[in-house]
Order: C-alpha cells, then sequence, then structure tokens
C-alpha cells in the first residue's frame, strides 16, 4: 500500500483550463493580436527605423575608433588652438548619441506608440477592432 501522492496528469498545452467555479478560461487574445497585421505593421515601423539607424551609428563609431588607432596624424590636426580632430569627432559621437534619441522619441511618438495603443486598448477590453484600422 502507498501513500505517494500522484504528480497531476499532463493535459497538454491546447487544453483549457478552469477558473474559478469550473469556468474555462479563455485562450489569451494577445497570441492572436501577435499574429495579426496591425502588429505586424508596428514591428516593422519599429524596425524600419531602428534597424538602420543603430547601423549607421556603429558603422560612425567605428570609423572613429578605426582612425583614432590608425590614422594619428590626421585625428592630430589642430583644427582650432589646441582642439584636433579627434576631439571634435568624439564630441559629435556624443551628438549623435543626444541626436539619434531625441529623432528616436519622436518617432516613437508620432509612429509607434500610437499603434501600440491601440493594440493595448483592445487587449484591455477597451475597443473592438474596426475593419481598416492600421
Amino acid at each position: 500500500m502507498s501513500t505517494a501522492a500522484q504528480p497531476p496528469a499532463d493535459h497538454g498545452p491546447h487544453e483549457e483550463h478552469e477558473g474559478q467555479h469550473g469556468v474555462p478560461h479563455e485562450a489569451p487574445p494577445f497570441t492572436e493580436v501577435q499574429s495579426g497585421a496591425e502588429f505586424t505593421e508596428l514591428r516593422r515601423s519599429y524596425r524600419s527605423f531602428a534597424f538602420p539607424l543603430t547601423v549607421a551609428f556603429i558603422l560612425w563609431y567605428l570609423l572613429y575608433v578605426l582612425l583614432s588607432n590608425y590614422a594619428g596624424g590626421f585625428m592630430g590636426t589642430k583644427v582650432l588652438g589646441n582642439i584636433n580632430v579627434a576631439f571634435v569627432l568624439g564630441l559629435a559621437q556624443f551628438v549623435t548619441t543626444f541626436l539619434i534619441a531625441w529623432w528616436y522619441s519622436r518617432h516613437a511618438a508620432a509612429k509607434l506608440d500610437p499603434k501600440a495603443e491601440a493594440i493595448k486598448n483592445r487587449l484591455e477590453g477597451g475597443t473592438p477592432r474596426v475593419e481598416g484600422d492600421a
């Protein structure tokens, strides 16, 4: 006679689980939204902005590093007083970082946030999707 408890049976990922009072939960709507055209457009809009800008900034940074390592004469060229090309390009790295952050925040506010907010509202039970919305 064994008194060990049996582990619960695995019913698989597709079986609905019962919540309070035996009422089954609905499948999470985010899986449907994630595979929908609206979410795909949101991802495309984000990627089409972020990826090229990231690649461009990394290339710009690598150019600065390579010039610093292999073009010492050029980087040491005086621009104004004791300020040389290396110093100017180094400051330009900071300026471009802040410009990219500012540009991205404007892009997100204008293009990404409204789409994301619409999806969020729908997921939280706000407004149903109207055909033709994008």
